[in-house]
């Protein structure tokens, strides 16, 4: 059943990737719940623009309290939450009085602040991997922020990732696109610069011979950043962060073969890019 009014529109041009993270979860809760934005701005207390701006994305950031009352209406888990706020907060250039004041009005008195138990060892189990693969597009810092901001996003959405076909593809959705709002991109494809300088090749290249390597990667990571996604990944997994073929298959949710396939076609396309003429079977 359609709900009356007006639509809701799409989140805003420009919404930082941190203040994303937590809005696209959000939103997909209120699509889901059955609630008008009027009905949703009553019963959190706010007035309806207060609401249909926050679920947009559109205006100033919106406070603690604001949100809260939303989260609250719509089932959301406070915790995490709080945590996504409070980091998209800092991106959008709040200042810490003005974070942390808006965090001190707020009593959050319902549900634990620890994530389930099953949420809580998926974690660890795919953590290393998550961190290994955000570490070829984003720096140090930005990795373990991406990653831990991903588990708060997966707690968001824990109950629909564990009614998925799929959990683990479901999370490296969820993974994948967070690593990905924040690489550089050129010409709409990621770079992998910082992967480049970590190469066996590199690091065992005579003196003489590290500018020409240093080159010959460059030239070859950008290449992979031009690789369809699935390829991308699985090469990235298989020659940069050495995992087996059935580790991958893991991390990703996908069968052992779709990796074997996914990393020949990957081959012949670089072959192809670098020894045109070469067959490569």
């Amino acid at each position: 059943m359609s709900r009356p009014g007006r639509k809701l529109g799409p989140i805003a041009d420009g919404v930082s990737p941190a203040h994303r993270a937590w809005l696209e979860p959000v939103r997909a809760r209120y699509f889901a719940g059955g609630l008008t934005v009027s009905e949703l701005a009553r019963k959190a207390g706010w007035s309806k623009s207060k609401v249909s701006e926050l679920l947009r994305g559109v205006g100033l950031y919106p406070s603690w309290e604001l949100t809260y009352g939303v989260l609250h209406v719509l089932g959301v888990p406070a915790w995490p939450m709080l945590r996504l706020w409070r980091a998209a907060a800092f991106e959008a250039h709040k200042k810490p009085q003005w974070v942390n004041g808006c965090v001190d009005r707020v009593v959050i008195t319902a549900g634990s602040h620890l994530p389930p138990v099953d949420h809580r060892a998926f974690a660890e189990i795919n953590r290393g991997a998550y961190t290994s693969y955000a570490q070829v597009f984003l720096g140090v810092a930005d990795c373990g922020r991406t990653v831990d901001e991903v588990f708060d996003v997966l707690w968001l959405c824990w109950e629909e990732a564990l009614s998925s076909a799929n959990v683990q593809k479901f999370a490296w959705r969820v993974l994948r696109r967070s690593v990905m709002a924040r690489a550089a991109h050129i010409d709409g494809h990621p770079q992998l610069g910082p992967a480049a300088f970590n190469t066996v090749a590199l690091q065992q290249a005579p003196p003489g011979r590290k500018f020409a390597q240093i080159e010959e990667s460059l030239a070859l990571f950008r290449a992979i950043g031009r690789l369809p996604g699935f390829q991308l990944d699985v090469i990235v997994f298989r020659y940069l962060r050495g995992l087996a073929p059935h580790q991958v298959a893991d991390v990703l949710g996908v069968p052992h073969a779709s990796i074997r396939s996914a990393e020949r076609h990957a081959k012949r396309s670089l072959t192809a890019i670098f020894h045109p003429g070469v067959n490569h079977s």
